[in-house]
This record gives structure tokens, C-alpha cells and sequence, in this order.
């Protein structure tokens, strides 16, 4: 923007100084000429009283010697010429008959004026004025016009670009409070400044910024709220089990309330977690799905499911906080016993991933995912939420990976989670910079390509939905 306000102003001003500099030049040129003709022409009528008399020969020879470029020739009616020599042309016989006149070509101009009176007849007085005397300065005084315009022309840029420095700079500044904001600082605010539009648009700005951080407060104290109500009839249920006469129901019961008791505190507490106040977890993936695989194999063998767990050994670090991945891995294990058969085999690996981060691959023989987008919000064939698979996906994107659907060898389902690697330390990473991952429907990772899954599961053709 600031190049091209420079850019307008000097074609504005090009087209200003050269309306007004070439009339002035030619104006110019035309008073040179017509003031050399001028004082030619006073010359002539100063030597007028003196044709007649013996001092016209001298005269003539001093005003030749002074005036340097133009030619003074006096014919006399006796056919004698005075001064520097010149043919009797047309112009001159013409003068003859009494006319005093001014010709102008090119090679320049010629003053004639006819002395009448003389006993003889009629004389002559021819001055010649050569083009270059009619141009005498002229080049002087377009140079000094061309150096007078291009001085104006630099001025005019010079101010042209203070005043795109200060059109630009609010500009700027609004655009970079506004990616700021769009990668979810919502601290950044926009410098007012400016003209009345811009520090207009930067109020506007601030003032949509901080009812967005309004917003946000008022819905995570809402969920906090909500998840808070939880508590309740979570009480009521405590109170039950502890009610009943076998102890063994009563015990396992008990820690069933006790595990949704710290569900909905870590949903509290997630809930009441400023913007952006997860970003840079980290914790060793193969603790985490080893554990959580721990706890959802009872369940797998109540349902006759052969599970096989593969999980590399440890250190697996990732960029997601342990309670995001295990929530993350319940929400896959989750939809394996909610959408498959029981008795249906299923399998969760993870890997290694090379550029640093792990492979999270849980498939299934169920019979895999409708045509249906399984990961659009809200959206469930399958009598769920819909929200199950778009919570992994945010997760996955949280710590730069991605999250991909595909089809197991039997046909089933398989959700392959890519997790990056931990963030660098805030005083070497860029701030603000976010992964932007993308979801994509195509078949198990690399790491199973030709080999036989433990479960038997072999990668499987691309599935088009």
C-alpha cells in the first residue's frame, strides 16, 4: 500500500509539473524571440534619423561589432549597402515600396523598415537576427525549469511517503493484532491510531477481542457450572452402592462413581482452564495407552473380544498432556464397544513416528464407518453424540498431528491418531505458531504396511466414502 500512495502521488504531480512546465518552457522560448525581435526593431528605428548622413557608415560598422550575432545591412536608394553585405532579396524590394515589416524562418528572423523622405528615394534598414539569437537563454531557462520540476517531484515523494508511513503503520498494526487474535492470543489489542477509519476499525477490533474473551469466560464458567451439577446424583449414586449387602458389587460399584467423580473434576477444572493454557503438554505416550489399555481389557474379556496391544517401549514422548491422550484413547476404545459386535476382535499400537511424536492405531473387524463424515461435530449414525472423534481430532491437532479414518484388512474401522513431538522451550519457539493438520480418509500407516498385525489385521485398500 505504501508503494502504491508514492506510486499515485507521482503520477499525480508528473502529470501536475508537466501541464505547467511546458506551457512555461514554450512561453519561454516565444519571449526570447519576440525580445530579440524587439530590440532588433528598436535598433532599426534608432538608426532611421541618421540614413542621409555621413555618420550612418560608422554607426552601422559599431552597432554590427556590438550587437555580435545579428547583421545590419542599409541599402541605400542608390544601390549602395552599408555594413555587412546582403542580397537585395524579395523582403527587401519589397521594403523598397515603402512597407516596414518582420519575416520569421528558419534559419531566423529579419526586421526591414523603409526610410522614406530621401531625395533619392526610398531606403532600407535590414537587421538580421539568426536563430540562435532567438533562442538566446532559452536553454538556461528550461534546464532551471527541469531541475525546478524534478525537485517538486521529490518533494511530493517524500511527503507522499509520510504519509503512507502513517496510513500504513495502523494498518499494520491492525493486522497483526488481528493474526494474533486468530491464533488465540486474546490478549493482543490494536493500536488506535491513525485516520478516523483506521482508529475506528482498531476500537472496533479491541472492543470484538474482548467480547470474545467475555464470551469464552462465560462459557467455560458455564460447562464448570453444569459439570459442577454432576456432582448430585453422583452422591445419590455413592450413597446406593454403599447400601448394598454384597460387598463385592458395593466395592466395584463404588469405584465405578469414584471414576466418574474425576471425570467431572478434570472437566472442571479443563473448563475453567484459561484459552490456550493446555498448549506445550507433554507426557510418555507409552505409559499412558498402556495404562488405559490395562483398564478396558476386563471389559474385552467380559465381551469374549481378543485384544491385541502392541505399544513400543518406553520413552514415547509427545506434545499432549497425559489426560488428553488417555481422554483421547477412551474416546477410541469407547467407540469400539459402543458401534462393534460383541466377540469382535480389536487392536490398539503405538509406534513410533520419525520426525519425532507416535502413531496411535486402534482398529477393529466391526464393519467400519457409514459414508457419513464420523468426524463432523455433532454428527453420529450410530445413536452417539457425534462428538467422540472430533475430540480426538482436536487433540491430535493441539499437538501438530492429524487424525486419519480408514478401513482395517477385515473391514472395519481404523482410526489412526498422529501425535507430535513435544514443543520446544518459549524462548526458542515461535510464538503463536500452530500445526495446521488435516483429516483425510486413507488407509493404516506406514508402519503396517506388509506385516501382520498381532490381532491379524493387515493394511487395507483406501476407503472411499
Amino acid at each position: 500500500m505504501r508503494l502504491r500512495v508514492i506510486l499515485l502521488v507521482m503520477a499525480t504531480s508528473s502529470l501536475v509539473l508537466v501541464s505547467f512546465l511546458v506551457p512555461l518552457a514554450l512561453v519561454l522560448r516565444s519571449f526570447a524571440a519576440n525580445q530579440a525581435v524587439s530590440k532588433a526593431t528598436t535598433q532599426a528605428q534608432q538608426l532611421t534619423p541618421l540614413v542621409g548622413t555621413g555618420a550612418l557608415g560608422g554607426v552601422v560598422d559599431q552597432a554590427n561589432a556590438a550587437n555580435g550575432g545579428s547583421r545590419i545591412t542599409v541599402f541605400l536608394p542608390s544601390g549602395q549597402e552599408l555594413g555587412q553585405p546582403a542580397p537585395r532579396t524579395a523582403t527587401v524590394a519589397r521594403a523598397a515600396t515603402g512597407q516596414s515589416f518582420t519575416t520569421v524562418g528558419p534559419a531566423g528572423a529579419e526586421v526591414l523598415a523603409a526610410v522614406q523622405g530621401l531625395p533619392a528615394g526610398t531606403a532600407v534598414i535590414r537587421i538580421f537576427v539568426p536563430a540562435a539569437a532567438l533562442r538566446e537563454g532559452v536553454t538556461e531557462a528550461w534546464l532551471l525549469l527541469g531541475a525546478l520540476g524534478l525537485g517538486l517531484l521529490a518533494l511530493s515523494v517524500v511527503v507522499a511517503d509520510q504519509l503512507a508511513r502513517s496510513l500504513v503503520r495502523p494498518i499494520a498494526a491492525l493486522a497483526q493484532a488481528s493474526d494474533l487474535l486468530a491464533t488465540g492470543d486474546l490478549t493482543a489489542r490494536a493500536t488506535v491510531a491513525g485516520p478516523p477509519e483506521v482508529r475506528r476499525a482498531g476500537t472496533g477490533l479491541n472492543r470484538l477481542a474482548a467480547r470474545i474473551g467475555d464470551l469464552l469466560a462465560h462459557e467455560r464458567e458455564t460447562v464448570a457450572d453444569l459439570s459442577h451439577r454432576l456432582r448430585t446424583p453422583l452422591t445419590a449414586l455413592r450413597i446406593d452402592a454403599e447400601s448394598l449387602r454384597n460387598h463385592d458389587e458395593m466395592a466395584q460399584l463404588s469405584a465405578d462413581v469414584e471414576a466418574v467423580e474425576r471425570t467431572v473434576n478434570e472437566i472442571i477444572r479443563a473448563a475453567r482452564r484459561p484459552a490456550g493454557g493446555g498448549t506445550g503438554g507433554m507426557c510418555d505416550a507409552s505409559l499412558v495407552i498402556a495404562g488405559r489399555a490395562a483398564f478396558w481389557q476386563p471389559l474385552a474379556e467380559d465381551q469374549e473380544r481378543p485384544m491385541a496391544v502392541d505399544v513400543a517401549p518406553a520413552p514415547v514422548l509427545v506434545g499432549v498432556s497425559g489426560e488428553d491422550l488417555a481422554a483421547c484413547t477412551d474416546v477410541l476404545l469407547e467407540n469400539v464397544f459402543s458401534h462393534t459386535a460383541e466377540g469382535e476382535a480389536f487392536g490398539v499400537r503405538l509406534s513410533r513416528r520419525a520426525g519425532g511424536g507416535a502413531w496411535l492405531v486402534v482398529a477393529d473387524d466391526g464393519p467400519g464407518f457409514p459414508d457419513t463424515d464420523p468426524t463432523e461435530r455433532g454428527l453420529s449414525s450410530g445413536g452417539s453424540t457425534g462428538l467422540g472423534l472430533d475430540i480426538a481430532r482436536r487433540i491430535a491437532e493441539a499437538s501438530g498431528g492429524t487424525l486419519t479414518i480408514g478401513r482395517s484388512p477385515s473391514g472395519g474401522a481404523a482410526v489412526t491418531v498422529g501425535l507430535g513431538p513435544p514443543v520446544r522451550p518459549p524462548d526458542t519457539a515461535r510464538r503463536h505458531r500452530r500445526a495446521r493438520a488435516r483429516i483425510q480418509r486413507e488407509d493404516v500407516p506406514g508402519e503396517w504396511a506388509g506385516q501382520e498385525a498381532p490381532w491379524g489385521l493387515t493394511r487395507s485398500s483406501q476407503i472411499e466414502r
